[in-house]
């Protein structure tokens, strides 16, 4: 085992514990969480086992008398299926433990917010679909089958919220590019275009990608400006950095990396009769390919949602949303991609959201189904949560993929299909 890990992990609880010792008061919890899971097809990539995990999260909230707020919360994890449980990494969340936050919140004057440190940042109206929000997601843990909450990954950074009488400003800096967990094909299979014409791999080809990593300047910044319009909150979004996974392929050293991104959106939602709508947009700027004829790097999109969510019946609520995706200077990308294996100018998903809740709200049964008309796939996520009492919660949940195309977003995932069991003591 690496020594640095285990030294930057006992400076972790000693800080914690100094700060906590100080404080007004203090809130300490955490769960225990097994998950198993098998997939429901053979891959030639990857393991049967999908999951064989046991997680302990410890947390703690310390408030002080002059007003501020220090959060500190991490995970410790027994991965079965881990081939570096000993390596901690904990931008890439691999290894036996994982900081999901360590900050600090205060208010330096009535009309601000800051909070500084390693944060779970989220912004936008999609449901489990990102337009302007380009904080870190983990792709590996959601499609493995992971909580939900897990789809969010942690940022370094500072957050400050601002409230002059206009409009609400919040404004987002990450020092160092924070990237998406995305997948490699250390734990889930998927399609590379490289080289052409291209082929599902997995375990026997990871992608390990050239990472921007110098701090203070390969960094991020997001804003967001939000008011209430009539009966609705507007939002207008920008940001300036990078795109969250590796979508450049730099032939001079052979390996996948982060282009330039900038990207301007907007959002508005608010209730419509008796239900809630929602709509968002954004542009997303390819600096490294703004004529978008270089097939080694993602070309520039406009990319919109819109959604609409109501209770259909007694403790039956339903969801709907349309998401398209239009990829800019469509032309030069057929002519420099294969094209047996070229994307649409135009890719449609719809989303449908069902939760039911039953036996006093203790059981909740859902399911969120993707599908594109555009690529002919989709992807099922259905959910069972039981909750047994105020510490026992039991879960069963699967991801399940259909696609006719290698190549397509959900169709390259279909031998990754898989169901999990799970149990969770909270405390």
């Amino acid at each position: 085992m690496q020594r640095k890990p285990l030294i930057f992990l006992a400076l972790i609880s000693s800080f914690t514990f100094q700060v906590s010792s100080f404080a007004l008061d203090a809130d300490y919890y955490g769960f225990i969480d097994g998950r198993a899971g098998v997939r429901t097809q053979d891959d030639p990539y990857e393991d049967r086992r999908s999951l064989s995990e046991i997680r302990l999260q410890l947390g703690t909230t310390a408030y002080f008398d002059w007003g501020g707020e220090f959060n500190a919360r991490g995970d410790f994890l027994y991965d079965d299926l881990a081939t570096d449980r000993d390596d901690v990494d904990l931008q890439t969340g691999q290894g036996f433990f994982d900081l999901r936050e360590l900050n600090l919140l205060f208010t330096p004057v009535d009309w601000a917010d800051v909070k500084i440190g390693r944060q779970i940042l989220t912004w936008g109206t999609g449901d489990l679909l990102f337009i302007n929000d380009l904080f870190p997601k983990d792709w590996n843990s959601f499609l493995l089958g992971r909580d939900e909450e897990y789809l969010k990954a942690p940022s370094d950074g500072i957050f400050a919220s601002f409230f002059p009488s206009i409009a609400s400003i919040d404004v987002a800096y990450m020092p160092r590019m924070n990237p998406d967990r995305y997948i490699n094909g250390k734990r889930l299979s998927y399609w590379t275009p490289v080289p052409p014409p291209g082929s599902i791999v997995g375990q026997n080809d990871p992608i390990d990608a050239e990472q921007p990593e110098d701090w203070f300047v390969d960094d991020e910044i997001s804003v967001r400006i939000y008011r209430p319009f009539l009966s609705y909150e507007a939002a207008v979004y920008g940001y300036s950095g990078y795109w969250k996974n590796p979508v450049g392929f730099d032939t001079s050293i052979n390996n996948y990396y982060f282009p330039k991104l900038n990207s301007v959106g907007g959002s508005i939602q608010g209730s419509l009769g008796s239900g809630l709508i929602n709509a968002e947009a954004g542009y997303y700027d390819s600096q490294e390919d703004r004529s978008g004829d270089d097939p080694n790097i993602a070309n520039s999109e406009f990319r919109f949602l819109a959604g609409y969510e109501r209770e259909i019946a007694t403790d039956l609520t339903a969801g709907f949303q349309y998401y398209t995706e239009w990829m800019m200077d469509y032309d030069a990308y057929l002519s420099s991609t294969y094209p047996d294996s070229a994307r649409d100018e135009v890719r449609h998903v719809l989303t449908l959201r069902l939760t039911q809740m039953l036996m006093n709200q203790n059981l909740m049964l859902s399911l969120m189904t993707f599908y594109s008309p555009s690529d002919h796939d989709a992807y099922f996520r259905p959910i069972v949560t039981y909750k047994i009492n105020d510490h026992w919660q039991v879960v069963a949940n699967g991801n399940i993929f259909i696609g006719q195309d290698d190549y397509t977003f959900f169709g390259q995932f279909r031998y990754n299909s898989n169901v999990n069991l799970g149990i969770r003591y909270s405390f």
